[in-house]
């Protein structure tokens, strides 16, 4: 005889089929999130990694700005001490030719005339004075010619002043100073 299952077991196939496959579904759920978490957790501490990067590096930036300000002004002061230091060498060099600047004006100034005022601006010298006489005035010209620390003296006003008997000329004259050399000629 023949066997007959009435059984339904295509309706336990499929619930079979259908258990397995959401078992899988489920197996396949679970497997992603881990997957998609262990993806967000990395990520989250790379950017934090690189967050405390970012912040090690601007702390670094800011104490190499400080350093930069400090050797910025370091600079300005030693520019401040070198533009010092030539200002010294240079009234230390000029110091010889005040003297002889003196020296020259002492020897050139005739009997006759005297110096009321001497002004300096740069190598150019303005000389008020009052003499007896225009000769005198020319005298104290020539003579600051012939110099070797004078040159090109030129008169800018002579004026003749009359008190009672007594007659006096006062004068404004101008006279470059020139540059001699440290052990040339003079002295």
């Amino acid at each position: 005889m023949a066997h007959i299952n009435l059984l339904p077991w295509r309706e336990e196939l499929r619930n079979q089929r259908k258990k397995e496959f959401f078992t899988m579904m489920g197996g396949a759920v679970v497997l992603m999130l881990a997957i998609v978490g262990y993806a967000h957790m990395h990520i989250i501490g790379m950017a934090e990694y690189q967050q405390q990067r970012n912040q090690f590096l601007n702390s670094e930036i800011l104490k190499v700005k400080a350093r930069n300000r400090e050797i910025d002004e370091l600079e300005k002061k030693k520019e401040q001490l070198i533009a010092r230091m030539d200002v010294i060498k240079e009234l230390q060099g000029n110091r010889p030719e005040v003297v002889h600047l003196f020296e020259e004006l002492v020897t050139a100034v005739p009997e006759g005339l005297h110096l009321t005022e001497v002004e300096q601006q740069g190598r150019l010298l303005t000389i008020i004075g009052g003499a007896q006489s225009n000769a005198r005035v020319s005298s104290f010209m020539r003579k600051l010619d012939e110099s070797e620390y004078f040159a090109e003296p030129s008169l800018d006003v002579i004026e003749a002043k009359t008190s009672g008997v007594e007659r006096s000329r006062t004068f404004t004259l101008r006279v470059r100073q020139t540059a001699v050399e440290e052990g040339s000629g003079g002295s």
